[in-house]
């Protein structure tokens, strides 16, 4: 077995391998290599450096089970016995998405336990179920964007095997699978590889040190992340990545690093014969990241478009602090829908510049852009982590689901919004060092300042409560307002599936009366109606096809909307 380490910054470098010290000799460009005969799957081996008397886990480790901090075991992705020979992929076109956090889906937080929930989410109608980052970082609870070692699998989850387990049911039940993955900075523990190389460069972003992209180096680095990509869809059959904060990422070099990830994703498609998908989220409102390469695009396929979250967080809650100050005209709803963004150049006061650009709606298919009523950072990222369904009756969030999968976006739903689960999703953490701790605890209290939240509020996220009641209820979705929403948005998929006006991709047609807060989207020959002011409104309608209440009844050509609900229609 061979064993390779790019370790350009040490003058010596021996393997670690079980009770052995070997000698690695060095090849080319800062690589050190050393021969073995064949070693059983699991076996720890670690690399030291210079005259380090204690190993450092491989950066491309595929498993750390003793923890970041510990030694690298090997393992072998080509032993799992695959069953999905049949899945041919699925292109993101007309797909709804769902993502989840591994840790706090199931009791168990483990991947093999998300198996068990997967006729749940085929009950959605979910195309593809994204997960949240589960690459290797320190402690066990996080979010998972603190990673280090962004080839190893967590094990608290189950490991790289557990994984692929995943993968291969989610297939087998015709259910595609989108990991999330970090390439803009790396967590703050357990983070050896600037001892092994230039990693990093100078500069910071909002998380941490800046990657080095474009520096001297930078093309080992690069090569790093591009393999890194490449082993999730071929080593675990993986459909999509999330590409987490791409406007995060540094790279002046003539190729943009997400470019180039573009074209190399593209080659692997076709080799493989199925769709493979990359998702960018992008906080600039710039289409350019999804334009095809041959129109001058970075030739990515989807990105988000929290404009849209925005838009439909404030319609219904009325909440204007922050970032939804500009927001708060319906008007903003109605823009998103007919155009893509809200800020497409316009000034935009939580950033105190102009933002964003015009999306080319006569010729950009809608789908590119993933929309969302909530996600792991909307809801997370609150002072408590409290969701829509602490705030708002059962009606407006059934409105939140018709504006969702209704709209002519690509829709996201998040773990338990289907049922309007009861249990918060908090920022939690458990990192072992006392100080990085009280870091982060301080960190989350400055970060919500411009929010307006009351700090008293902000929950510790090392307080293992904060974890543990994040977790979802799976008995809840039986019985009271949990399993009426959640009927509601099996309705919505059963529409969804039913009639090709509500996935075609052409952008809507919407209008807003701010004076009476009543929305219409058009979509082919149905029309969805809003009515968030406080009167009923008669609408026409040939048929109703949906309610956000079971009480309101189509009477001849005519629907009366109560206040407070929404209705899809097909126009007479």
């Amino acid at each position: 077995m061979s064993f390779d380490v790019w370790a350009p910054r040490a003058q010596r470098v021996r393997l670690a391998l079980d009770d052995d010290v070997l000698t690695m000799h060095a090849t080319t460009g800062g690589w050190w290599a050393a021969e073995t005969g064949a070693v059983p799957d699991g076996t720890r081996y670690g690399y030291l450096l210079d005259d380090d008397e204690t190993p450092l886990p491989d950066p491309r480790s595929r498993r750390q089970p003793d923890g970041v901090h510990g030694f690298s075991a090997t393992f072998d992705p080509t032993a799992h016995a695959w069953g999905d020979a049949a899945w041919t992929g699925r292109q993101l076109a007309g797909a709804t998405i769902y993502e989840l956090h591994v840790g706090t889906f199931t009791p168990e937080g483990t991947l093999d336990a998300v198996v068990s929930r997967l006729d749940h989410l085929a009950s959605l109608g979910v195309g593809f179920v994204e997960l949240m980052p589960v690459n290797a970082f320190n402690g066990v609870h996080n979010w998972g964007y603190d990673g280090v070692l962004w080839s190893a699998v967590h094990e608290p989850y189950g490991g790289p095997a557990a994984y692929q387990r995943l993968v291969d049911a989610c297939h087998q039940a015709g259910i595609g699978v989108i990991q999330d993955v970090v390439y803009n900075h790396l967590g703050p523990s357990g983070n050896y590889l600037p001892r092994f190389g230039p990693y990093l460069k100078d500069g910071r972003n909002t998380w941490g040190d800046l990657v080095n992209l474009d520096g001297p180096g930078a093309d080992q680095v690069r090569r790093y992340i591009l393999d890194n990509a490449l082993m999730w869809l071929r080593d675990f059959h993986v459909d999509g990545l999330r590409l987490d904060a791409v406007h995060a990422l540094a790279d002046d070099s003539e190729v943009h690093l997400l470019e180039e990830m573009a074209i190399e994703v593209a080659a692997l498609s076709a080799h493989q014969n199925r769709p493979l998908t990359l998702i960018a989220e992008s906080d600039l409102n710039d289409t350019r990241m999804v334009t095809p390469r041959e129109g001058g695009g970075r030739g990515l396929d989807a990105q988000w478009s929290d404009d849209f979250h925005h838009a439909v967080h404030v319609a219904l809650t009325g909440e204007t602090t922050g970032y939804y100050a500009d927001f708060a005209p319906l008007g903003a709803l109605a823009k998103v829908l007919d155009r893509g963004f809200f800020h497409d150049g316009t000034w935009s006061s939580f950033r105190e510049r102009d933002h964003g650009r015009p999306v080319d709606t006569g010729h950009m298919p809608a789908w590119r852009l993933v929309v969302c009523a909530q996600n792991h950072d909307q809801v997370g990222n609150r002072a408590r982590g409290d969701r829509t369904a602490e705030h708002l009756d059962d009606e407006r969030l059934l409105c939140a689901a018709l504006l969702t999968l209704t709209a002519p976006f690509t829709p996201m739903l998040f773990q338990g919004e289907e049922w309007a689960a009861s249990t918060p999703f908090a920022f939690f953490t458990s990192h072992p060092e006392p100080e990085l701790a009280k870091a982060t605890a301080e960190g989350r209290l400055a970060e919500f300042e411009r929010m307006g939240w009351d700090p008293d509020e902000v929950l510790d996220p090392q307080d293992p409560a904060t974890f543990e009641r994040s977790r979802l209820v799976w008995s809840e979705p039986a019985s009271g307002r949990h399993a009426r929403v959640l009927a509601g948005y099996r309705r919505l998929a059963e529409l969804r599936r039913e009639h090709p006006e509500l996935t075609d991709p052409s952008f809507g047609r919407a209008t807003a009366e701010e004076d009476t807060r009543r929305l219409t989207l058009d979509r082919g020959t149905l029309s969805v109606h809003v009515n968030l002011g406080d009167q009923p409104w008669e609408v026409a309608a040939g048929e109703l096809l949906f309610a956000t209440n079971e009480q309101v009844a189509a009477v001849g050509s005519r629907v009366v909307v109560p206040a407070g609900n929404g209705v899809l229609v097909r126009r007479g």
